[in-house]
């Protein structure tokens, strides 16, 4: 657990290239993006009235058990922490257990569609008129259209009661309209929610050759790819086969599975059968929480590998138990523009097999965008995709020698995501952090670099201009999380408690260059002069250090442009914080001259904001966060979303202040009166010339 509790893999990021890409590098940075919208509408497909007739053409048309899809609830908590370990490098499941994934067995078994066949693939189109005459009869008025799709309710409007006295054209454009609805509200459902592409009509012309088709596979590369989608962490829908997805689940995994309906239906074939009707079982208040962290800590005793070794052989029909050859095939599977990759050798177990081997690499490929110009033939442009999935027969999952789990558990504890959500509160994890950076804060500040050569003081100097940048960039966070929000933020904070939290960006090109030109300047200071300086032990923001020293060119004053980049730091009290006031205290100030080092002691307690902030506006970049610069993220254990800081806003930070310090340290000049001293609290660290002080002060 220690190894991952703060790394939740990949370790090795050879298998699972696109993590950054993934939902779970979000969800692990706090941004939560809640349930997916499921779409899938099997809830009005009992509102058909079909004729015998047409029951002999769905039949003849491979379609006769689909036809019987229970209209089930779509559990979306469910489906959507099941996105969250779905990987499109692999179309897989990565669990604690290993890789599982939904097979072309389990289609041919829960759906009973064909897995065998030609590939499902045709004509694409950009406008529905012209195909729906053909094949319907009718067009839809333009207010049903939306290029290539018609909506699902004008096929049930049009076309969910076919007349009895009903020419045998007119039923078998009323049947097709059927197999358009069918298909376009369960396997090959949008995420428009509503529509359906018609270019599947052609496929139903002929209902004898439509059962040649492998709808099965098409239907297991539409789900593919809409699990690949919806894995991204820019998207909050998810379509495809849902019923398949969560009766599969319901099938290999005990979490939120109910229990089954004590009915005729229990033995029926397809076996999506098995929950037709009410549930029963505590699935109320599951939320996604819920469900991930079932899925984090996920046992074998959880897992039903291959729950099909127990179903009696008569339930299963003769033409879908003689097409389950491929099922084992590693191969392509087609969905017109839509080619996915079957991958059976990542889940050997799911097929009887005892023990799981290193799977083959998989080699990356590119799911291109295809053209859905009108009239265009996508078998021209799929030559390669065609091709495997004829040779789908020669690619057959093999039964292996008896190999050591332990191996493949320790090669994929090393490729996969371990966690999805976090073992450790975030909260807790950042204060692990500060205190880290702290640490090496503390390391190199405090190392002496006497006799050291420019390289290694570049080194070093780089060391802690970068942990410094760390925890002046963390500084933001930890004070806007403690402090009270203004009237102003209210409303901000109140969306943040609901859940919806948003982080807020800005663009980091200026500030980039801004601190590479001050880390640059720094380490030129610091070589050409040998002023190494002792900064403060730990800390969040920068205390800009404004040294005197004695130059005889300069009537013993350095000029502005000469004097070092200094930087101290101070640390954040979190337990010290209240809505009332801002108190700031510095404990000790380290000035550096040619000839030594001087120490000048200051205290600060209880005075107020007035005395220290200044009267400049703060630019928009003084006042948003950046998430990926800066590793702030929202979503905080227990905390509402992050606001900004007022100027007005009554916030008491204690003695390691957070606030940028400006700083005018007069210390061993022959010019100044060392008790005098001016400060001032700026938003972020900037070189201050002597010039600019005399002015401020004046």
């Amino acid at each position: 657990m220690e190894l991952y509790a703060f790394n939740p893999g990949p370790l090795d990021d050879s298998v699972l290239y696109d993590q950054e890409k993934h939902v779970s590098s979000a969800v692990w940075e706090g941004q939560e993006r809640g349930a997916l919208r499921c779409h899938e509408h099997t809830s009005k497909l009992n509102q058909w009235v079909l004729t015998q007739k047409q029951i002999e053409y769905i039949d003849k048309a491979g379609f006769g058990y689909l036809k019987f899809i229970p209209a089930i609830s779509i559990d979306n908590p469910l489906i959507s922490a099941l996105v969250e370990r779905w990987r499109r490098e692999t179309n897989t499941f990565h669990l604690t257990v290993g890789e599982m994934t939904v097979t072309l067995e389990d289609v041919a078994y829960l759906l009973g569609l064909s897995i065998d066949g030609e590939p499902v693939i045709g004509v694409t189109y950009t406008s529905c008129d012209a195909v729906c005459e053909r094949y319907l009869g009718k067009a839809p008025d333009s207010g049903y259209t939306s290029g290539g799709m018609v909506k699902l309710s004008w096929l049930k409007e049009c076309f969910s009661r076919c007349p009895a006295n009903a020419s045998v054209e007119d039923v078998k454009r009323y049947t097709r309209a059927y197999l358009l609805y069918l298909v376009g509200s369960t396997i090959f459902s949008t995420t428009t929610g509503n529509k359906v592409p018609v270019m599947y009509l052609p496929l139903f012309e002929d209902f004898d050759h439509c059962a040649k088709y492998a709808w099965g596979a098409a239907a297991l590369a539409f789900l593919y790819r809409a699990l690949g989608n919806a894995s991204l962490r820019s998207q909050s829908t998810v379509s495809g086969g849902l019923t398949l997805l969560q009766c599969w689940s319901y099938l290999h995994l005990n979490i939120g599975r109910p229990k089954l309906p004590q009915d005729s239906y229990y033995d029926n074939f397809p076996l999506v059968l098995r929950w037709k009707g009410k549930q029963s079982g505590p699935t109320t208040n599951r939320d996604i929480t819920f469900y991930r962290k079932a899925l984090d800590s996920l046992k074998p005793a959880d897992v039903d590998w291959f729950p099909y070794q127990n179903i009696d052989p008569m339930v299963i029909p003769d033409d879908i138990a003689s097409s389950l050859i491929p099922a084992r095939s590693k191969t392509m599977l087609i969905c017109f523009d839509k080619a996915e990759r079957h991958l059976p050798d990542r889940c050997v177990r799911q097929y009887g097999m005892p023990h799981q081997p290193i799977p083959e690499s998989v080699d990356r490929w590119e799911r291109k965008s295809r053209g859905v110009d009108g009239g265009v033939d996508l078998s021209g442009k799929m030559e390669l995709e065609l091709k495997e999935w004829s040779e789908r027969h020669f690619h057959l999952l093999r039964s292996g020698e008896n190999v050591d789990d332990s191996k493949y558990m320790h090669w994929y504890l090393r490729i996969t995501r371990r966690f999805v959500g976090r073992p450790i509160p975030l909260a807790s994890e950042f204060q692990r952090m500060n205190a880290t950076l702290r640490e090496v804060a503390h390391i190199a500040d405090t190392m002496s670099l006497q006799g050291l050569d420019n390289e290694q003081i570049h080194s070093i100097t780089r060391i802690r201009y970068v942990v410094h940048e760390c925890l002046r960039d963390q500084a933001g966070s930890v004070v806007t999380v403690a402090a009270s929000p203004s009237p102003e933020n209210e409303n901000c904070n109140k969306r943040g408690s609901r859940g919806k939290e948003k982080v807020r960006r800005k663009g980091t090109g200026m500030g980039k260059r801004r601190r590479k030109d001050e880390l640059e300047q720094c380490e030129e200071d610091i070589i050409s002069r040998e002023l190494i300086p002792n900064y403060a032990a730990t800390g969040i923001e920068y205390v800009e250090q404004m040294h005197h020293h004695h130059h005889p060119d300069n009537d013993g004053l350095v000029n502005d442009d000469q004097l070092p980049c200094y930087t101290d730091v101070a640390n954040v009290n979190e337990q010290e914080m209240d809505e009332s006031h801002l108190c700031i205290s510095v404990n000790e100030v380290v000035g550096l001259q040619e000839d030594g080092v001087v120490t000048a002691m200051a205290s600060c307690d209880g005075l107020q904001p007035s005395d220290f902030v200044d009267d400049r506006p703060l630019s928009d970049e003084d006042t948003k966060f950046d998430d990926d610069e800066n590793g702030l993220v929202s979503g905080f254990a227990d905390q509402d979303e992050p606001s900004e800081l007022s100027d007005e806003e009554d916030t008491k930070v204690d003695e390691h202040g957070a606030n940028l310090i400006q700083r005018e340290d007069n210390i061993s000049s022959p010019h100044h009166d060392s008790s005098e001293m001016a400060m001032e609290v700026l938003p972020h660290s900037s070189h201050v010339t002597i010039q600019d002080i005399s002015r401020d002060g004046n």
